[in-house]
């Protein structure tokens, strides 16, 4: 998957590519019990984090507002699934409710769709999170179908696309 070569900007946020110098900030808001919960009970250690930075699979990102990291986008591609692209994210609780997540998820899905090599993007929200689902639609995600648990998923969830 293609990725920018500087900040991908939105209306209201930018999302700017995460390198190491973010591992200790990523595990400190990987570790908020609201995070915690929503991405199925998952903390890191700074290693672990720096991993996670490493996969060849997934483009890190932190999204910013007003000059300061307050949250984290990611975008995924799977070699079994051709042209297609995923996107997760979080915002810290200070950020939420502003338009933000929205904001920077809709400039990164248009931003990938720009070049070709992706032909639409996915995102996957657990169905009881309500303020997720919602934001998901801000940015112009539709729901596609409801899906049970599986092997990537302890919930059920929504499978959502970027129209």
């Amino acid at each position: 998957m293609r990725t920018p070569d500087a900040p991908v900007r939105g209306k209201l946020a930018q999302v700017r590519r995460a390198t190491s110098a973010d591992a200790d900030t990523l595990v400190a808001w990987h570790a908020d019990p609201e995070v915690v919960k929503l991405w199925d009970n998952e903390t890191f250690t700074r290693d672990e984090m720096l991993e996670r930075l490493a996969r060849p699979d997934v483009d890190p990102y932190i999204v910013e507002a007003d000059g300061r990291p307050v949250g984290y986008l990611q975008a995924w591609s799977d070699a079994d699934l051709p042209g297609v692209a995923g996107l997760d994210m979080f915002l810290v609780p200070s950020a939420r409710g502003r338009g933000l997540g929205p904001d920077a998820a809709r400039a990164l899905a248009e931003w990938l769709l720009a070049f070709g090599d992706v032909d639409h993007v996915t995102v996957d929200p657990y169905r009881l999170n309500e303020r997720a689902v919602r934001g998901w639609e801000k940015a112009g995600f539709r729901r596609l179908a409801k899906a049970e648990p599986d092997d990537e998923h302890t919930q059920p969830w929504f499978v959502m696309a970027y129209v």
